[in-house]
């Protein structure tokens, strides 16, 4: 099953009108959405890793709730950030515990 991230951003929109839950204050939605991206984490760490996905839902609910509000077209933002990012450069370091850590290469078309 496919999902049209614009119509799936109206209906969520619709949903929080008929609901009468918050469609005005941004920053509030900020905060909704990192209170539950930390609930994710609070799950993952407790190891309810089955629980997460529903928490990564909610994420997404406030984000294209927000980008609704907002006016933006998530759709076109989202395929447009993931060819940006398949063109990037990238170098690998060590970091002081020895993981790998991956730096941005800047170049003059991705400064």
């Amino acid at each position: 099953m496919s999902v049209d991230l614009k119509e799936l951003q109206k209906e969520i929109m619709r949903n929080k009108t008929e609901k009468g839950f918050n469609t005005t204050d941004v920053a509030l939605e900020f905060c909704r959405a990192y209170e539950e991206l930390s609930e994710a984490f609070s799950k993952f760490n407790k190891g309810q890793k089955e629980e997460v996905a529903e928490e990564f839902a909610d994420v997404l609910i406030f984000l294209l709730g927000m980008a609704e509000i907002l006016g933006f077209d998530m759709e076109k933002e989202l395929l447009s950030k993931v060819e940006k990012n398949k063109n990037r450069k990238y170098r690998k370091e060590k970091s002081p515990d020895g993981k790998d850590v991956f730096i941005r290469i800047k170049t003059p078309i991705d400064p």
